[in-house]
């Protein structure tokens, strides 16, 4: 409302409730740090400097972002990795434990709490819950998930989450995205704040404590025009890219964990189908009904088929089944193991979901699984191997059986 200069300015009631009781949350000031110093590496080393405040603003001294949140001090023999991020801390902070056992090949993650979370629902609280991803891979092969804690913006789970199949070559090049997301029944879940962990810095056999401040999620290149379109198709090639290295450029479909023993008082092999991981969706539900074949090649007489029952609504599935093999311990040296994993499906041909042969022409831990079990008679040997997508040519001509 304008008015003459040197007049007072006057306002109606109902433009005053329309600004100043505005439904929902008080949104908080962006970059709200921009406005006080902040600890940075100064010369001095040791994070001794200070980032001057915007002019005509006097410095303030505020405790560490972590202390104001009162964050817990973590077990003894854990090692700590807390930071304030660059982006307000708004969002909140997450408090988790990750461990890498390298024996079982288990990536353990303890979901312990979070404080400070932005609100947001209208009562000016939250319903949180807590999504694991591991990237690149599938995001629906691989999700993890909490528990949902009802109305609190400082949750506590105390979950602990763990990923099967996980390899060395996985901790040198995946990435753990950990989400946070307030549940709605009558809508669509809404998306809080994440934070990324390169596995890479996680030492084997050592639990590592992270309280960190979540981020929000980096948005896609808007295609409103052709050089973000452009910039956002280089961006999905870059990752794609990434996603193939170490894998021969074939797909990986997920893991699976396989037990071989050759029997000397038996005279043959033992081939036990334990568990699946990590599976490729093929289902429009986003799951799969896996089932497992093996053969042992070349095959002349083909019957050396075995198959696992099918496992339904599951890219994890448990099967615990093991096959015999008859066989002289001379003549597996000159056979392949083919495993193939497939997808149920009813009034149709079944999907090839992922294989993996094991014999003298495999390459790195298949060949070697597989030398270790014809030099080691009697002893069973557990290992995970990578399915993929290429599909054998034999298996191809049974897409039903």
């Amino acid at each position: 409302m304008r008015g003459r200069r040197g007049d007072r300015m006057t306002i109606n009631i109902q433009e005053h409730m329309a600004i100043n009781v505005c439904p929902g949350p008080i949104r908080p000031i962006r970059q709200i740090s921009d406005y006080f110093p902040r600890r940075g590496p100064g010369p001095e080393g040791g994070g001794g400097g200070f980032r001057e405040a915007p002019a005509g603003l006097a410095p303030l001294a505020l405790a560490p972002p972590v202390a104001l949140l009162g964050a817990t001090t973590p077990e003894d023999g854990a090692e700590v990795d807390s930071y304030d991020s660059d982006d307000t801390t708004a969002l909140g902070m997450l408090e988790f434990d990750l461990l890498y056992d390298q024996a079982s090949c288990t990536l353990h993650c303890s979901i312990l709490r979070a404080k400070g979370l932005k609100p947001m629902d209208f009562n000016g609280l939250a319903d949180p819950y807590v999504k694991l991803h591991l990237l690149p891979g599938a995001c629906k092969a691989n999700k993890l998930k909490t528990k949902t804690q009802r109305n609190t913006l400082n949750p506590v789970w105390n979950e602990d989450l763990t990923y099967r199949g996980i390899t060395d070559d996985d901790i040198t090049h995946k990435v753990l995205r950990i989400s946070v997301c307030d549940e709605d029944k009558l809508s669509h879940n809404e998306y809080i704040g994440e934070t990324r962990v390169p596995l890479r810095r996680l030492k084997p056999s050592q639990k590592k404590h992270f309280n960190i401040c979540l981020e929000r999620q980096v948005p896609l290149a808007s295609p409103s025009s052709m050089s973000a379109a452009l910039r956002g198709i280089s961006c999905y090639l870059k990752e794609l890219e990434q996603a193939q290295q170490g894998s021969g450029l074939l797909e990986e479909r997920g893991r699976i964990l396989l037990s071989l023993s050759y029997s000397s008082w038996r005279r043959g092999l033992l081939v036990g189908i334990v568990r699946c991981a990590h599976l490729a969706a093929m289902d429009v539900n986003g799951y799969s009904d896996p089932y497992v074949k093996t053969y042992l090649r070349p095959d002349v007489d083909k019957k050396s088929k075995h198959k696992t029952c099918v496992k339904k609504k599951t890219l994890n599935p448990e099967f615990n089944e093991e096959f015999f093999y008859e066989i002289e311990l001379s003549a597996l040296a000159t056979k392949t193991l083919e495993v193939t994993v497939w997808d149920y499906d009813i009034g149709k041909s079944n999907d090839f979901i992922g294989g993996v042969s094991l014999g003298p022409g495999a390459r790195g831990e298949a060949r070697k699984h597989w030398g270790d079990c014809l030099q080691q008679p009697d002893r069973v040997l557990e290992r995970w191997h990578t399915l993929t997508s290429e599909l054998p040519p034999a298996a191809g001509a049974l897409p039903s059986a």
